[in-house]
């Protein structure tokens, strides 16, 4: 499935992963939707991409938001590709400083976020690609974004890696729960990538997040999730795969 002339919706469009994403299908001659929150700079960053580029606002958590975001990449020619970058992370732990039970407001949030987000992607976008012509032996194909997280939680991590290790279970099922429609399904799951949340910390806890990698000795590029995500959605023999995106790294405890 060449990307030339096809419509993708990216999730978290507006910086980082999705960005990166954007920016590589659009090199490949490609349509990008870019979906974000309303409070993002989605509109202003479509606009930079220039006329191959459009923005949805959307709440993924909020399936009719998603939805009405989803329909714009649809209305241009018909969606064929989804990459599912949007999520995030919150610090919990099982019991807490006084060893009180750990937020079950903490865990839910994360879970709906990343976790039944993850589902609203699958399932709406799967809805609408499987409505096209199929080109080459498929419709389309959707990628999620899983961590390395979902392999080696950190303390901390409770929620967040149960999250992401879920997007990993779904991902073979999705595979062959869609393999009917012509439509295929992986995920990639990302190690320390440099994104405006790592570009938070102090020079120095960078620099030690870079020096645990073992080859590259260096953070990921958002450009090399965007050339794989590309890669995938151009590969047909490619799926029902979580493929590691790390420099080989296996993250401590801590």
């Amino acid at each position: 499935m060449k990307l030339n002339g096809l419509s993708v919706a990216i999730t978290g469009g507006a910086s980082g992963l999705g960005l990166a994403t954007a920016q590589r299908v659009i090199d490949a001659g490609g349509l990008v939707t870019l979906i974000d929150l309303p409070t993002s700079d989605g509109q202003a960053v479509a606009d930079g991409l220039g006329a191959a580029a459009s923005f949805a606002a959307a709440d993924i958590t909020d399936r009719e938001q998603f939805e009405a975001a989803l329909d714009v990449a649809d209305d241009r020619g018909g969606l064929r590709g989804l990459v599912h970058c949007a999520g995030a992370g919150r610090r919990m732990r099982i019991l807490d400083k006084e060893g009180k039970a750990g937020s079950v407001e903490d865990f839910e949030f994360v879970i709906k976020l990343n976790l039944v987000g993850s589902f609203h992607a699958l399932s709406l976008g799967a809805e609408r690609i499987a409505r096209q012509e199929p080109v080459d032996g498929e419709r389309g194909a959707i990628i999620m974004t899983a961590s390395v997280a979902a392999y080696e939680g950190q303390i901390g991590q409770i929620n967040y890696s149960a999250s992401k290790a879920g997007i990993v279970g779904m991902t073979l099922v999705a595979a062959r729960d869609l393999a009917s429609k012509l439509i295929r399904v992986n995920t990639i799951a990302p190690g320390t990538m440099d994104t405006p949340l790592l570009a938070r910390l102090r020079d120095d806890v960078r620099d030690a997040l870079a020096a645990s990698i073992p080859n590259p000795a260096r953070l990921g590029r958002p450009d090399e999730f965007g050339q794989l995500a590309a890669s995938i959605l151009e590969n047909t023999y490619l799926n029902g795969e979580t493929i590691r995106l790390d420099g080989a790294i296996r993250m401590a405890p801590r």
